[in-house]
């Protein structure tokens, strides 16, 4: 390169500006955190499960709730296998991959419902704990005041929405903060109740085991639903147990969210996923049947319907100990009780912000809903409709929780039961290695039965069919909800499909190719003066960065990523955009469409390791010089480019040598350049 040439760089150099990328998808939080995200909902049934099951099927209820925790840790086997398989994964894309897009739309309709129902029930069940807590402290004191459960309960609900609603806009790292608080407190609460429990029934004249419910189902005429006219029905005791079992699957709520909150798992992705199973499996196999037994043997049978919506509340009031005590652990109860209840609205934000992400990526929604947050960069639009479907269903709903209860089961079970079929169909389908499996695997010759995913799937799909005729209440809400979204989504899809078609004049045919189906992520663009660490969001004092142009070439990235501790490192990626114009001057502020799907790319490639990365653009006339320039003004220790089409490596390393010198006049300032490729790999020390 002449001198003419490298004093045009320079020049462009001084004056270029460098386009920071900023997304929320770079967030990543450890495994004690997920599990709270997900427990925040699992947990939180805990204070009402017990009473409406009981309602039910009698006082055989602890015993089905037991059994539902025991067999939860069946589905997440489910979300163990299928997560590394799609790290955005959860129920509408293993579906979609492997059932095709009709009934990905029909279970991610079944999954919204669930979500949408999700934080209401919870956040009325907090109103509702609470407003009980302040009737009763207006007793004792002979302070004649009664609060109106139902209207304190709903405006409650509201509030609490809002807050959660705030908080996920402001990112998956705020929101998985609180809920690890809330997790926290909440297992010192249930440490304290079950304990507690124990020795008060220990210290009751009568030995303890005959303080446990009777084990025998009785189920009362609501719970056959549509079936309690049919006398064959009440005769049969395997659908009394199914019946007896789908009435207590509210327990399963959360599990999605397990499948959604994946991609946020920080690095080494799948040891830390099983730990958070591990983690979520131990405290609700312990709490939730923990609280519905402490309820049946501690408060008298002519007492505990006053207690269905507020059972831990119940406990607290018949442990050992004076009154003024009792009171006391009653008020913690609660307090704790509207903590976690409203975690439980935190989930249902995540979850259902996570499942419209990925119908929004396919086209399903425009790419309107998906636009990223100016100073958060969270698709707070989503979050927006989210939140008035919640406080709109709080309204409606009256605050009755055994409505809200029954409505709810519907989305819970067959969005898993879509999920389970999908996973069989994928074994067969889908040849790529797994990096874990279901257990309980038949494998001879060519012959593959995966017999722990047909029992899941088994006991998922029956109960399902079950709940269709024994909940009509779940069954009608839930099937109009599901036709009302599928119809919306089918319409939205159409919308879109001949919005992109007429901006890039296509036919259906090009439109229905896979390429033109890549999901692209969407980026807030901010125009800096200058090439700062801090400007670009670099805060750590040890820098490097790579290089990036193609996206089927991203193997030294992944690398990379792989390689390096990113509590002590930053990685930056960059692109030097090479201007296409004559004069060298025009600088377009928006991403180019290889441009974005080249950073999509990288996010997924980051998402899929569980590693942030810092994403820029820098317009250019030379690519080699911006590389150098770029590192040489961020203080990178290390420049890492995978081999080029165009270049052999060793040209590569000498153009980049020479733009070394060209930036930098300290002799004490060195930096390694590395070509990683394949097979092999070019470092040089300058």
């Amino acid at each position: 390169m002449d001198t003419e040439s490298l004093s045009k760089s320079s020049a462009a150099a001084k004056t270029t500006k460098v386009i920071v990328l900023t997304t929320v998808m770079f967030t990543f939080i450890s495994f004690w955190r997920a599990a709270a995200v997900v427990v925040g909902d699992l947990g939180s049934t805990a204070y009402y499960i017990g009473g409406i099951a009981e309602q039910f099927i009698g006082k055989i209820a602890p015993y089905f709730i037991l059994l539902v925790m025991l067999f939860s840790y069946a589905v997440r086997a489910l979300y163990i296998e299928s997560s590394p398989l799609f790290t955005r994964g959860g129920v509408y894309r293993v579906v979609k991959f492997a059932l095709g897009n009709w009934f990905a739309k029909i279970s991610v309709s079944a999954l919204v419902f669930d979500y949408v129902l999700t934080g209401p029930i919870s956040a009325v069940s907090g109103g509702q704990y609470f407003s009980g807590l302040i009737n009763d402290i207006f007793g004792l004191a002979g302070v004649n005041i009664h609060v109106d459960r139902s209207i304190f309960s709903m405006a409650v609900a509201v509030v609490i929405v809002l807050y959660f609603w705030w908080e996920n806009i402001k990112g998956i790292e705020e929101s998985s903060d609180k809920a690890l608080k809330i997790f926290v407190i909440t297992s010192i609460m249930a440490a304290m109740v079950l304990i507690w429990g124990v020795v008060t029934l220990l210290l009751k004249d009568e030995p303890f085991f005959t303080h446990l419910p009777a084990f025998e189902i009785k189920l009362s005429d609501d719970a056959y639903g549509w079936l309690k006219d049919f006398g064959w029905a009440k005769s049969l005791g395997l659908l009394s147990v199914m019946i007896a079992f789908g009435h207590s699957l509210l327990a399963l709520s959360g599990e999605e969210t397990l499948g959604q909150v994946y991609r946020e798992v920080e690095y080494p992705k799948l040891k830390n996923f099983e730990k958070t199973g591990v983690i979520i499996f131990i405290f609700s196999v312990l709490v939730t049947p923990g609280v519905s037994f402490l309820g049946m043997m501690l408060i008298p049978d002519n007492i505990r319907p006053q207690y269905v919506d507020n059972l831990i509340g119940g406990i607290a009031m018949f442990l050992y100990g004076p009154v003024w005590l009792r009171i006391m652990m009653q008020t913690f109860v609660v307090l704790v009780g509207v903590l976690i209840l409203s975690g439980a609205v935190n989930t249902s934000i995540v979850g259902a912000n996570s499942v419209l992400n990925r119908v929004a990526e396919d086209k399903v929604l425009t790419d309107w809903f998906r636009k990223p947050h100016k100073k958060y960069g969270t698709t707070y639009r989503l979050l927006n409709l989210i939140a008035i479907m919640q406080i709109l269903t709080i309204l409606l709903s009256r605050g009755d929780i055994l409505v809200l209860g029954e409505a709810y089961a519907f989305g819970v079970i067959w969005s898993l039961a879509f999920k389970a079929f999908a996973m069989v169909v994928l074994r067969y389908r889908d040849k790529r290695p797994r990096e874990w499996k279901v257990p309980l695997n038949i494998d001879i010759k060519n012959f593959h039965l995966p017999v722990g995913l047909l029992l899941i799937f088994g006991a998922l799909f029956f109960t399902a069919m079950t709940n269709l005729f024994t909940k009509p209440i779940a069954t009608v809400s839930g099937i109009s909800f599901t036709i009302i979204f599928f119809l919306i989504f089918v319409t939205s899809e159409q919308i879109v499909k001949r919005q992109v078609m007429a901006k890039n004049h296509m036919t259906e045919e090009e439109f229905d190719k896979e390429e033109n189906h890549k999901i692209l992520e969407h980026f807030n663009l901010e125009d800096e003066t200058a090439i700062t660490p801090e400007l670009i969001g670099s805060e750590l004092p040890d820098r490097l960065m790579v290089a990036v142009r193609d996206p089927s070439n991203l193997g030294h990235l992944r690398k990379i990523i792989e390689e390096t501790d990113t509590e002590k490192t930053d990685i930056i990626v960059m692109i030097a955009r090479v201007f296409r114009d004559k004069q060298n001057t025009e600088v377009n502020q928006d991403l180019q469409e290889d441009e974005r799907y080249l950073f999509s790319e990288v996010v997924n490639t980051a998402e899929k390791i569980g590693k942030p990365v810092i994403p820029i653009v820098v317009p250019t006339n030379n690519a080699f010089f911006s590389i150098m320039n770029v590192a040489h003004s961020l203080a990178v220790r290390e420049v890492v480019i995978g081999l080029s089409a165009k270049y052999r490596p060793d040209i590569q390393l000498q153009q980049l040598a020479l733009m070394w010198g060209t930036v930098h006049s300290d002799e004490n300032t060195h930096i390694r350049i590395r070509i990683i490729t394949e097979n092999k790999e070019h470092t040089i020390e300058l």
